[in-house]
Order: structure tokens, then C-alpha cells, then sequence
């Protein structure tokens, strides 16, 4: 990959010229004078540039917080929540088919700006989550659903 660099004094060009990534990794990667056994690794074992932080690199990186902390944690110092397993809907009540004309079920997954509500939100299985897309969009052909909100 081809690279543009300039160097500037006094807000002038003095001299542009291309230069290519290789030749400017090379420039930072080297390690003049050490050998791989004395404790400095190449670049193409560390994975990445120098300088960019991280375990693999060797840059500074704070240490993460003791307990977790992410988003399922409850945040910092604050109590821990359980989170409940999403289960399928369909599934759960049994419910074998889904008809484009139950309009009172569609809706449960159907924001309220009109989108349909992914998997992830919703925790309906990928087969039922097909089934219910393909109803909703029938839906809103005849219209018994809205494509979009009312403004």
C-alpha cells in the first residue's frame, strides 16, 4: 500500500514524495543491534505496531478492574443482577404457526417506530423469528400493520 508523506517548515513543501508501507514498517519495527533470544521480539510476532498498546505489543496498558465489571455486572460498585435467559415465546406457549392476521401478536414485535424487533431483543428462535418476519411484512402489504410510526 502506497503512502503519501510530506514534510513541512515554515508552512512550505520542501520535498513530497511516495513512499510504501513496507519501507515505513520497516523503519519502526527494526530492531537495530538485538537478536530475537535477547528479549526483543520481531514484529511479525508481536502481532501488531508498536507503540499501540496492548498484552501482545508490549505497550502500557492499565490493568482492567478487579470483579468484571461489564455490562452485565451492574457497573461499578454497584450490586450484581441476575439476568434472565431469554426464552422463545412460541415455544413456550406452544404455538405452532403464526398467522399474518393475528394482529395482536405481530405487534408484540413491532416497535413502536415499525421495525421489527431482532432475535436478541425479542429471544424468539431463528425459525419462528423467519416465521414472524414473513407474517409481519405480509401484514403490512394488506395493510393490517404500518410500515413506519405516525408522526
Amino acid at each position: 500500500m502506497r503512502v503519501w508523506s510530506q514534510s513541512s517548515k515554515t508552512g512550505q513543501r520542501q520535498s513530497n514524495r511516495w513512499q510504501t508501507r513496507e519501507s515505513i514498517m520497516a523503519d519502526e519495527t527494526t530492531n537495530q543491534g538485538a537478536t530475537p533470544s535477547e528479549g526483543a521480539a520481531p514484529a511479525a510476532r508481536t502481532g501488531g505496531y508498536q507503540g499501540q498498546g496492548g498484552a501482545r505489543t508490549g505497550g502500557s496498558r492499565p490493568p482492567r478492574p478487579a470483579g468484571g465489571g461489564g455490562a452485565g455486572a451492574g457497573g461499578a460498585g454497584g450490586r450484581k443482577f441476575f439476568r434472565r435467559k431469554k426464552v422463545c415465546k412460541f415455544t413456550v406457549e406452544k404455538i405452532d404457526t403464526i398467522s399474518y392476521r393475528d394482529v395482536r401478536l405481530l405487534q408484540q414485535f413491532v416497535s413502536d417506530r415499525g421495525k421489527i424487533i431482532p432475535r436478541r431483543l425479542s429471544g424468539t428462535s431463528a425459525p419462528f423469528q423467519r416465521k414472524l418476519t414473513r407474517a409481519i411484512k405480509q401484514a403490512r402489504a394488506i395493510a393490517l400493520l404500518p410500515f413506519a410510526a405516525k408522526f
